[in-house]
């Protein structure tokens, strides 16, 4: 009733109030009529539809004084009421708001509809209103052109601007949609930009397609508490790898394992005590390791791989199918992080982090207090600079005045004096002169002046600019700092968004791929180029409420995925021209090709192994 429906909150919640008003589940206890009377009774069970009646059926039991049930009979919906709703409509806009994410229409979140079965996909009127919005929002709808009014036949203007209003008012306007929605309901319209075919990820994993998921969680738990399990890490290339190895048990799974087992005993959990029981030696080593791990399966609260025990006591754990392997690893894993030294691990990740952040917020208010006051330092120096300069022409304009004064008393300026004829008037000439020298000098010394203060103004401007430039620098490395020791304390993989068709995308920084998982989690891929991780951006369409947000995520993090990308890439170049440099020269040497050139894997060795 609520999905995709387009009322308005208030009138929605009437509709629903009204329909479950007669509506009643079974144990309800009510009230019904019964002999011309109302009674007390208790819904048994609800029946279907009868013929020819319009509501559902249901058998009630009558109770007596002692609420015990006296007689049973079937009655109508008609025949039963109750005193107060067991709900209210506030309670009903409540619950609405907690489980949609649009109002317009109402969408139901995806968990709840999936759990109860509601379709998420948008009814035919909905997606046909959604066009028609496109339409006007484009200006292709009844916002055309203008059409001349026809006043050919004896219409006036007037007559026609009328017409047209009546149009218009018998056509209301649709509303217009406000984007971002569910991304379900997006239409493309004629205006927006050309979306390119997304690229198709990768799918060659060598572990089955619904191991994957196990692989990732497994690697992801060994590579971030690497310094608590005392276990060198390792690229997911190489754990692939060995997990999918035959021939042997390699050193790479032999102390992954040990290692968990190592730190459940150093615990003191169950299986701790299940050791003791057995009185086995407590130090776990790669001939005696598979004993241990049989009695860690061989636990009340392990189940599953009762019928794995003969292969992994006879030493043959490297012949278990992949997918027993990863499920061995995931019930491990789930053990270690309920030890004491993975939740130390994480109390102490997030004191660190929490630290951080507020040495960052710290220094970000520091150089906010510095900013104001170096703006109101600026402008003071304005004002005293604005000042200084109405001083200095003060002063240009007293000496130029006293000079008019000894000039001739009375005379507004030199100019005035008219020299006379027949020689003049000498001491009036040479007093000109002077004057004019004495200008012509203070207008040199006021230029530079000038030149030598625009100077001063551009070295400091200058100086400013290199010590704004080294601040900023300075304030870049030290973001860049707190992120990486921020992403070093973060252990928990987020993931970074959903598509269109509610796919996840993973991002794991020590690897360097982008991976894809399905909706329904059976199917993986990645992208392990910069060229597809570009088409997948311009592939995403923001008007819709995931994918615009995933864009944001992508594009937040697009550096740190092409450098985990370019990385990636170097390594692997740079191992294929080792193996190829090894085969070259065993063919030259006429010797056998050795087995590490080609399996990386097999010459891992663990650098922070300690005996227990």
């Amino acid at each position: 009733m609520v999905q995709f429906s387009t009322l308005k909150q208030n009138d929605l919640v009437s509709t629903i109030y009204r329909s479950l008003q007669w509506c009643f589940a079974e144990g309800e206890e009510t009230y019904g009529s019964f002999e011309n009377s109302m009674c007390p009774c208790k819904i048994l069970r609800v029946l279907e539809k009868a013929d020819g009646k319009d509501g559902p059926q249901y058998e009630v039991g009558w109770l007596d004084k002692s609420k015990n049930v006296a007689s049973i009979s079937i009655v109508n919906a008609e025949s039963l009421t109750r005193k107060k709703l067991p709900f209210t409509r506030e309670m009903l806009k409540s619950f609405m708001r907690e489980s949609t994410s649009k109002t317009s229409p109402w969408v139901v979140h995806d968990i709840l509809a999936q759990k109860h079965g509601i379709s998420r996909e948008p009814p035919k009127e909905i997606l046909e209103k959604i066009g028609k919005n496109t339409k006007m929002e484009n200006g292709h709808g009844n916002s055309g052109a203008k059409k001349r009014p026809n006043i050919e036949n004896g219409e006036t203007e007037d007559l026609a601007n009328k017409r047209k209003r009546k149009t218009e008012e018998k056509e209301p306007l649709v509303e217009q949609i406000q984007y971002p929605i569910d991304d379900l309901l997006v239409k493309l319209g004629d205006d927006d930009p050309v979306y390119t075919q997304r690229p198709v990820p990768a799918t060659d994993f060598l572990v089955p397609m619904d191991c994957v998921g196990d692989l990732l969680m497994a690697w992801d738990f060994f590579s971030s508490f690497s310094h608590v399990l005392r276990l060198s890490q390792f690229s997911l290339d190489d754990f692939e790898n060995a997990v999918v190895y035959k021939e042997s048990d390699s050193d790479l799974i032999v102390e992954a394992h040990s290692s968990i087992l190592r730190m459940l005993i150093k615990d003191e959990s169950d299986y701790y005590t299940s050791i003791q029981e057995k009185k086995r030696d407590l130090k776990i080593t790669s001939k005696n390791w598979t004993g241990y791990l049989c009695e860690f399966l061989q636990m009340e609260t392990v189940s599953g791989f009762s019928g794995q025990l003969t292969k992994i006591r006879d030493g043959h754990h490297f012949m278990l199918d992949v997918k027993v392997k990863l499920n061995i690893l995931s019930e491990l894993v789930y053990w270690a992080l309920m030890t004491e030294a993975i939740r130390g691990q994480l109390d102490e990740y997030i004191e660190q982090c929490q630290a951080i952040m507020l040495t960052k917020r710290e220094e970000e208010l520091e150089d906010l207090r510095k900013r104001k006051e170096q703006q109101q330092q600026q402008k003071e120096a304005s004002l005293t600079k604005g000042s200084d300069t109405n001083s200095l022409e003060a002063l240009d304009s007293r000496q130029n005045g006293d000079i008019k004064e000894v000039l001739q008393p009375g005379k507004s300026s030199w100019q005035e004096i008219v020299p006379l004829e027949n020689g003049g008037n000498k001491q009036a000439t040479l007093l000109s002169r002077r004057i004019m020298m004495k200008q012509k000098l203070n207008a040199q010394m006021h230029e530079a002046r000038e030149k030598k203060r625009i100077q001063m103004e551009e070295r400091k401007r200058l100086r400013d600019k290199g010590k704004q430039a080294r601040e900023k620098k300075l304030k870049e490395k030290r973001q860049e700092h707190f992120n990486r020791e921020i992403e070093k304390r973060i252990i928990r993989t987020s993931v970074l968004g959903k598509d269109r068709d509610y796919n996840r995308y993973w991002f794991f920084c020590r690897d360097g791929r982008l991976f894809v998982e399905s909706a329904n989690h059976n199917q993986w891929g990645f992208y392990s180029s910069k060229e597809e991780l570009d088409g997948l951006l311009l592939s995403l369409n923001p008007k819709g409420d995931r994918e615009r947000a995933l864009k944001g995520q992508v594009e937040k993090h697009y550096n740190k995925i092409c450098a985990g990308i370019q990385k990636r890439s170097k390594e692997i170049a740079q191992r294929n021209d080792m193996d190829t440099a090894v085969l070259r020269r065993s063919i030259r040497v006429h010797g056998p090709r050795k087995c590490g050139a080609t399996l990386p894997f097999l010459n891992y060795g663990n650098k922070l192994k300690t005996d227990l």
